[in-house]
């Protein structure tokens, strides 16, 4: 009965939606996006066509758009429906649109939007470390909304094509592959991009800037691009040359990869590295011609699987695509270095983890957070990683792996939440896993675990005590390595499922030295004790 309570709670906290106005009534379809860039202002001007297929009767719906104030946001000009001019309203940073009466269920409708203004985010116009002038998109978690039209939010997901007006000497990248590229005057040339995939507002981006492009290599017939400042091309373009073998890593690992190509793009942007689908910007010193961001390369690439194809639908559960990037970094590292290197990087996770969590305890689907930058923490980077090295050790090998190609196969350019995820790796595992996902995801604090030990000649054993201290109970398999000063040290596994722990482990020699988790299986806090 309790495992039972566990599940349908587990189940009703992650119904919580996060407070995104969703409209179930319609579906966007497509946005074409023209922008026009100049290098007198950092106004732009842009034009938003948006296909979207309406599903229930409605008289209106509403756009993400962040008006003017001051100097800077949006200002809408005209809406139309065809020829049509629609009535809006641009209040609260929400653009509302009045459609016709004879606007009816099953409808395709398309809209287009006229707008200026200077973005106040999301579009970071600015100059990089050599001097150049440079505009980047910079659209997470919900920030598309400084500069395009959109339901920025990941749940309607949608195709998307960006047609870019810019003097002739920048160089344009963004979702998809290259369409066009004209000069439309002596002053302005024309570079159109269309993205055939349905990704989320997040992962939406153009960047713009002076660029040296190298093809690095081509993976399954996905071409693989460097964009890197020319004035420092050589380290970039080295620097960035491991890109190749991670995608055919993952590739083969998870599933096909999901989109036309894969550039890594040297930015000028607010974080170290974003996951923009099919060209990821990268941080400008991430360029140093030392080869030493090949697991941030990693970690960017595995989003192109989670977080921008397997997208989470609640922002809530962004563990789905942090978590997931974190740890199949270290499986990247692990089957290309050895199980070493995997061994490192989860050590070093769960030392960041227990200060983190000493300071900062929540659960890692902390639904209290409104201000979604504040989700990214290391409860959704290295715990939710550590949640997974778990649930591999949980199901096995086999179906872990079986689990989470079946995962990426079923929600593939869709949105999932964890309860979705529980099922699949329930699915494959044939194991129920409620009890699993519900400690290691809900619960605000980690397992801590008092040993204390002795050894008995009598009984040709080591005596051991195991308390967990204050807080919920876990149920753990703790392994602990018996070292003696002969042989290779003895494993044993001890199932844990009370507050107090007491048993005795077979030894006909004392130990010289205990170990807890000796194969680096569970994330916990220890004290050791003789």
């Amino acid at each position: 009965m309790l495992h039972r309570i566990l599940i349908l709670l587990l189940i009703a906290s992650q119904a919580v939606a996060d407070n995104y106005p969703r409209n179930e009534s319609i579906d966007i379809k497509k946005y074409i996006f023209r922008v026009e860039l100049n290098d007198t202002t950092n106004r732009i001007a842009g034009q938003a066509t948006i296909m979207l297929a309406v599903k229930n009767a409605i008289r209106d719906f509403e756009l993400d758009l962040v008006q003017q104030q001051q100097d800077k946001g949006m200002t809408v000009s005209e809406v139309r429906l065809g020829s049509r001019q629609l009535i809006f309203s641009h209040r609260n940073n929400r653009l509302k649109i009045l459609l016709p009466a004879e606007v009816s269920p099953g409808n395709e409708i398309v809209v287009s939007i006229r707008y200026t203004g200077i973005p106040r985010d999301g579009l970071i116009i600015s100059k990089n470390k050599f001097g150049d002038r440079t505009f980047f998109g910079d659209n997470w978690p919900d920030r598309a909304r400084n500069w395009l039209p959109a339901i920025d939010h990941p749940y309607d997901k949608a195709k998307v094509e960006f047609i870019v007006v810019a003097p002739p000497h920048y160089d344009v990248v963004a979702n998809g592959t290259k369409v066009e590229q004209s000069f439309i005057s002596s002053k302005q040339k024309l570079t159109h991009w269309r993205e055939d995939v349905d990704i989320p507002t997040k992962v939406m981006v153009i960047g713009v800037a002076r660029f040296a492009i190298q093809h690095a290599g081509t993976v399954n017939n996905i071409p693989v691009e460097s964009w890197v400042y020319p004035q420092n091309k050589e380290a970039g373009f080295s620097d960035y040359q491991p890109a190749a073998k991670v995608l055919d890593f993952f590739n083969r690992v998870i599933g096909p990869y999901p989109y036309e190509k894969l550039a890594n793009v040297q930015s000028t942007t607010i974080y170290g590295g974003m996951e923009n689908a099919s060209n990821i910007f990268y941080y400008e010193n991430s360029v140093t011609g030392k080869g030493a961001v090949e697991n941030l390369i990693a970690h960017e690439i595995a989003h192109q699987w989670f977080g921008n194809s397997a997208s989470e639908k609640d922002w809530h559960h962004v563990w789905l695509s942090e978590g997931f990037a974190t740890y199949f970094t270290h499986v990247y590292n692990e089957f290309t270095y050895g199980t070493d290197k995997l061994k490192e990087g989860l050590v070093a996770d769960r030392a960041t983890v227990i200060q983190y969590c000493s300071r900062s305890p929540a659960s890692v689907i902390d639904t209290r957070i409104t201000d979604y930058p504040k989700l990214l923490s290391p409860h959704v980077y290295q715990r939710a990683g550590w949640v997974l090295h778990m649930l591999r050790q949980e199901v096995g090998d086999e179906a872990f792996f079986a689990g989470i190609r079946n995962y990426y196969t079923r929600f593939r350019n869709a949105n999932a939440l964890t309860s979705d995820f529980r099922q699949v790796m329930e699915e494959s595992s044939g194991k129920p896993l409620g009890t699993f996902f519900n400690q290691w995801l809900e619960e605000e604090k980690l397992p801590e675990l008092s040993v204390q030990w002795s050894y008995s000649q009598a009984a040709k054993g080591v005596l051991l005590t195991i308390e967990q201290v204050p807080g919920r109970v876990f149920e753990l398999s703790l392994e602990i390595a018996l070292h003696t000063e002969k042989g290779e040290p003895v494993i044993h596994t001890v199932k844990i499922n009370q507050k107090s722990t007491k048993i005795t482990l077979p030894a006909d020699l004392k130990p010289v030295k205990l170990e807890l988790d000796p194969q680096v299986k569970l994330l916990f806090k220890g004290n050791l004790r003789n």
